[in-house]
């Protein structure tokens, strides 16, 4: 009986024990599950069935994607009404500028951020850095063992970023502007430059064929610079030889890049896919033909568009031969000088203009400030000269950019259709695509010409993207994704900016998270600057490690 007694007397002390240790626990204060909630959006996962429910966030990281988040978090954000996806990922921009600005505004890059954009790529049409490290504004780390490359910017930014290296950088650095071939001493040094930039994490080689001096290369010489990134991994992104009939033509330069692609044995991206110039509008099934046969014979090829009618570029590159470029400008504008060398080019460049269809067609955007805002036909008037000796004496002051109206509709349509193709800006400044590309998209091609679906429009601006460069833990709204997350209003989503205001932020982005940061919040910024450099892994064992770079912490 004794027995008995303490053991029922200890047992009385344990439930005690228990009873006031859970009353110490209840009573003391719990920390949040979650960071953030998201609550209530209409969520488009990317590339998944869409539903009405909640998100929630720990850090930078996604911890919960379904009907109703539990747990209470330390924010919550109230997104009923709105639409919640994947930030959108902008795979060709000339965003370095703002990227490497001195300016911490600069750096937001806020024009992305407020139409939803929190990764883009830089380094596109052969402009990229061989010093990739420079071009993130990073330090590289690379494990001794495993040959990965990490890294941080210290450079607060707004948005991820990723960088390709450049062909035309590269062969600037070797050769210079000089309209001929590399020796073969040259060719290892620029395959040198190509492997390196790699192994500082680039995606891949960028071309810019249509541009000089990028134009000179012979098709094998940018096979050679191709397969020094294939080696690490790389893709082959090129703004090709010829979008129009400048050259080889539209179809033949299609046929040029599907060969580089399977001669490096390297995947292949089409930068800004289009049909230019009056000469190959109607082409696009042609040349959706082209690649979707090359797709079913196993190369990896994909593309991505901007939704504008209008191009933009500089007007030497749209109108001037590509021989008055050999040597550079100085050169281009000593051969101006030259009565004979201006005689044999006034046709070639009467022919140009009319392939973009006309005078009236090209808009001056930036150059000398009489000319912009006008067209090349207003200027002509004005001057009470041909539109040939408009655009000479244009060039004579500066070079000027142009907005070039140059493709139709029902090519826009039939190449957003493809699945192989995502949504881009191709941002420049002077042109709205750099402000509203992908409000635009949505607001014209999902709203108003009913061209493709809310969740078609969704899938091609985040997950697809993601899946073609392998960017991992981006693109989707899944648990364990990097918080890159977006809601905008169905109703006000669209762009503000047009061709005579091109720099007018777009309306309706209701919030935007990049890595779990607020930056954009009821529709307006805060500041934040929560973006990261994305380098590449190269190919595990590929690169050797350096004992100079200094280590950097990790994403």
């Amino acid at each position: 009986m004794v027995a008995d007694a303490k053991f029922i007397r200890g047992v009385a002390m344990i439930a005690l024990a228990m009873t006031t240790a859970t009353a110490l626990v209840a009573a003391a204060p719990q920390e949040p599950a979650a960071d953030i909630i998201i609550r209530g959006g209409t969520v488009y996962p990317g590339n998944a069935a869409p539903f009405r429910g909640d998100i929630a966030i720990r850090a930078d990281r996604i911890i919960y994607v379904g009907p109703k988040a539990t747990g209470g978090a330390k924010k919550v954000i109230d997104a009923t009404g709105l639409v919640v996806a994947p930030g959108f990922i902008d795979p060709h921009t000339h965003a370095d500028e703002a990227l490497a600005s001195n300016d911490p505004a600069a750096r937001l890059v806020l024009p992305f951020l407020m139409q939803g954009v929190t990764t883009a790529f830089i380094g596109v049409d052969g402009h990229g850095d061989p010093n990739v490290a420079r071009s993130f504004g990073h330090i590289v780390a690379k494990d001794t063992i495993a040959g990965r490359t990490s890294a941080h910017s210290d450079r607060d930014v707004g948005i991820n970023f990723a960088s390709y290296v450049g062909f035309g950088d590269v062969r600037k650095q070797v050769i210079g502007e000089a309209d001929r071939a590399p020796t073969a001493r040259e060719l290892t040094q620029m395959a040198d430059l190509v492997s390196d930039a790699m192994c500082q994490g680039a995606l891949g080689l960028s071309t810019g064929l249509f541009y000089a001096p990028q134009s000179f290369a012979k098709s094998d010489e940018v096979v050679t610079l191709a397969r020094a990134a294939a080696a690490k991994g790389g893709i082959y992104d090129t703004h090709l030889r010829d979008e129009s009939s400048y050259s080889i033509g539209l179809h033949d330069a299609i046929e040029e890049a599907l060969m580089i692609g399977r001669e490096a044995s390297i995947p292949v991206h089409i930068a800004h896919i289009k049909a230019l110039g009056v000469d190959v509008h109607g082409q696009a099934p042609a040349i959706i033909a082209l690649i979707e046969a090359a797709q079913r014979a196993g190369q990896v090829v994909h593309a991505d568009q901007y939704a504008w009618s209008a191009s933009h570029t500089s007007l030497s590159a749209a109108l001037i031969p590509r021989s008055a470029q050999d040597g550079g400008r100085s050169a281009m504008l000593k051969r101006f000088g030259d009565a004979p060398t201006m005689e044999r080019m006034r046709p070639q460049i009467a022919e140009n203009l009319r392939r973009r269809g006309g005078a009236a067609s090209l808009l001056i955007t930036s150059g000398p400030t009489d000319a912009q805002g006008k067209t090349l036909e207003a200027i002509a008037t004005e001057q009470g000269v041909d539109p040939v000796a408009a655009a000479i004496a244009i060039l004579k002051q500066s070079e000027a950019r142009v907005a070039s109206f140059n493709q139709n509709e029902n090519d826009i349509a039939a190449f957003m259709l493809r699945p192989w193709v995502v949504t881009s800006s191709d941002a420049t400044l002077g042109h709205p695509r750099y402000y509203g590309s992908f409000a635009r998209k949505y607001a014209t091609y999902v709203q108003d010409e009913k061209v493709m679906s809310l969740k078609a429009f969704i899938d091609q601006s985040t997950a697809a993207a993601a899946t073609m460069f392998r960017l991992e833990g981006r693109g989707q709204l899944k648990v364990g994704a990097f918080a890159d997350v977006i809601a905008f209003d169905p109703k006000s989503f669209a762009p503000r900016a047009d061709y005579a205001n091109p720099f007018l932020l777009a309306t309706g982005m209701q919030m935007v998270l990049v890595n779990g940061q607020v930056a954009i919040e009821n529709g307006a910024p805060t500041g934040v600057a929560a973006g990261r450099p994305l380098p590449r892994q190269p190919i595990a064992g590929t690169c050797l490690p350096d004992p100079t770079i200094r280590p950097a912490r990790s994403n």
